[in-house]
């Protein structure tokens, strides 16, 4: 049987990730103002991916006979200032979201409960995607600059990320 402290994180991850799919969509809006379409593009594509965590956790939850409590939450940032800058305030939304699931990991170690740590497993090794990414645009636009040729040539590459929906899964 699940906890209520492990019911709680894993609502509280549910809400976490509807906000990161939130936050993106922002971002992919103010690149497509920016004329950044290829950004806007990576941060579409970013959106959808967290929206696939988000049902992953919502399916989860209530596999296991538990009412998924959906919480309120902010608005995202409208404002992110220059493409690098957007790409590092995503990173440390990332970081975050990894603390957050390797909290709830140790957690479901702490408590025994294996089903949520095979669960989680794949949020773990998700993350290290997840940074890696983020992570490689920032580097790509230290080296190619914020302005002019080298900026277009990033953004053009971001045009070229398509999201694949990871393969199904038992909840």
């Amino acid at each position: 049987m699940i906890s209520k402290k492990m019911i709680q994180a894993l609502n509280k991850q549910l809400n976490n990730e509807l906000y990161s799919a939130y936050l993106y969509l922002s971002m992919s809006s103010y690149a497509n103002s920016a004329g950044l379409k290829g950004a806007a593009n990576w941060f579409m594509v970013q959106y959808q991916e967290e929206m696939v965590h988000f049902i992953k956790f919502y399916d989860y939850i209530n596999s296991q006979g538990i009412h998924v409590a959906l919480a309120s939450m902010d608005a995202p940032p409208n404002e992110f200032g220059s493409l690098l800058s957007m790409y590092e305030q995503a990173l440390i939304h990332e970081q975050f979201i990894t603390r957050s699931i390797n909290e709830w990991m140790e957690l479901a170690v702490k408590e025994k409960d294996h089903a949520t740590q095979i669960f989680l497993q794949w949020f773990v090794t998700e993350q290290v995607e997840e940074e890696a990414s983020a992570g490689d645009v920032i580097a790509r636009l230290k080296m190619a600059g914020e302005k002019g040729a080298g900026l277009l040539m990033v953004d053009g590459e971001l045009a070229a990320r398509v999201f694949t929906p990871p393969p199904a899964t038992a909840a």
